[in-house]
């Protein structure tokens, strides 16, 4: 009987740890503030180096494409 309250007492107290544990991370929005500080500047800079095609060069013909639709 005394083994099994060892292991519950030990069970609380690690569930009562985790449990303040995931408090203070919503309470202090903690992966809020590790993903603005953390992983936005990262795919930030990863973004901003690629390269893109720029659509004030593009070339603007009226007539193309043409589409023939027959019945």
């Amino acid at each position: 009987m005394k083994r099994v309250l060892k292991i519950l007492s030990k069970v609380l107290l690690i569930g009562l740890g985790i449990y303040a544990a995931l408090f203070a991370v919503f309470f202090f929005d903690l992966d809020g503030k590790a993903l603005f500080y953390g992983v936005e500047p990262f795919l930030n800079k990863h973004y901003d180096r690629m390269e893109r095609r720029d659509p004030l060069k593009m070339t603007y013909d009226m007539d193309k494409p043409h589409y023939d639709y027959k019945d």
